[in-house]
This record gives C-alpha cells, sequence and structure tokens, in this order.
C-alpha cells in the first residue's frame, strides 16, 4: 500500500513548479513534526467493527486525519457493497466535521451517496448551535430519513424549531425533558417518545457515562 512518503519522492523527481510546490506542502507530513500518517497501519481494518478516536490528536493533524479516516471508511463501505453488506458509519462530535471546508464537503458527499452504497451513516452531537451554522446542513438535514432530538438549549430549540418545521407543542417534548425522552422525526412524522431504560442491567452498565454510575459500577 502506497504512503504519504511514496508520493513526495514521485513529486520531487518532477520538474514542474506546481509538483515541487506539492512536495513542499507534503513535507511536513513525510519528514517533518506531524509525519504520523506517513506509515502502513497496524490495526487490523477487517475487524467487524473500527474505532477511530481522535481525541489525543493535535491541532495541526485533526484536519488532515478526518480526511484521511473519511476516506478509509469509504473504501471499506466499497469493499462492503461488493461483498453484499451494509456498513454502519457513527459519527460522534459530528460538528467538528462540518467546521473545516473540506471535511464538510466530504461528509455531505458521504450523507448523499452511502445509501446508493449500502452505507449508513449516523451524526452525533451536543453542540447543535455549532452544527447548525454549517453551511452544509441543509444538504445533510434534506437527504436524513430519520432524526432523534434529545433536551435541547433555549437557542437552540428556537433554532431547530424554525429548521424542522417542530410546533410550539412538539418543541415542549425537547424542553427540561429528562433523560430518555425527546422527539423522533421519520419523513414528515414527529412523534414524542419516553424511553425509561432498566438501570439493573448489564447493558446499561455498559453505556452509561454519569461518572458517578461508572464510580459505583466499578468500570
Amino acid at each position: 500500500m502506497p504512503i504519504l512518503g511514496d508520493m513526495y519522492d514521485i513529486m520531487r523527481k518532477q520538474a514542474e513548479p506546481e509538483a515541487q510546490r506539492i512536495a513542499t506542502a507534503l513535507e511536513i507530513y513525510v519528514t517533518g513534526s506531524l509525519n504520523i500518517f506517513n506509515h502502513r497501519t497496524n490495526v487490523n481494518l477487517n475487524n467487524r467493527l473500527v474505532c477511530y478516536d481522535l481525541k489525543e490528536l493535535g491541532k495541526g493533524l485533526k484536519k488532515i486525519a478526518m480526511l484521511i479516516l473519511q476516506d478509509s471508511v469509504w473504501n471499506r463501505v466499497t469493499a462492503n457493497r461488493a461483498l453484499h453488506r451494509k456498513s454502519w458509519f457513527y459519527m460522534d462530535e459530528m460538528h467538528l466535521l462540518l467546521k473545516e471546508e473540506q471535511t464538510a464537503a466530504y461528509t455531505v458527499e458521504i450523507w448523499k451517496r452511502f445509501r446508493k452504497w449500502g452505507g449508513i451513516p449516523t451524526g452525533l452531537t451536543q453542540n447543535v448551535k455549532d452544527f447548525l451554522l454549517s453551511r452544509e446542513v441543509e444538504n445533510i438535514l434534506e437527504n436524513s430519513d430519520f432524526l432523534l432530538m434529545l433536551n435541547q438549549a433555549a437557542g437552540d430549540r428556537q433554532i431547530l424549531a424554525k429548521q424542522l418545521g417542530i410546533s410550539p407543542h412538539q418543541l415542549s417534548y425537547v424542553t427540561h425533558s429528562n433523560a430518555g425522552e425527546g422527539l423522533l422525526f421519520y419523513g414528515n412524522t414527529i412523534i414524542p417518545f419516553v424511553d425509561r431504560f432498566p438501570k439493573d442491567t448489564e447493558l446499561y452498565r455498559i453505556m452509561t457515562t454519569k461518572l458517578e454510575e461508572i464510580s459505583d459500577s466499578g468500570v
């Protein structure tokens, strides 16, 4: 599998000024301080479940990391389609993908084309205001068959009500609502829901993110 260094070497051998500019731009990612991606992966990408975590990456690497990982996911979806398999792609803190022009454009491309290739993209975010500030958000909402909305801050509620056509009564279900309460959107249908997930189960113990419960359960 070719790596960035291979492309860098080829660009360096070309006489054209454009090739030299590309090589110069690549230097920091090949021989410089951001060369973390100039290696072949040691992760088994054929696993049924693959989780990419960018939390430890510095700011200078996050943009290229998101592009590389989106491309990796696209390749996996393409391979799975040939095997007649569906692919689930979950993007946590999705608003971060929409902050950068290139990753936002790639995200919209994924949202529009994945279904034709057997892919099922799902975005998750708590920062609704940042999410809705993106120029690409309309493309994403228009190509989303299913939305799940939990409790929202006052400012976010007003923006979402206007964007999604939520009535004042429906909005009450995401106003000071408890955990497990909110609205489901499926096509043109909006349904309020209340989910009382049993806490005395192994599944709840694994999934909970409440620090006091994690401490109590010894996770």
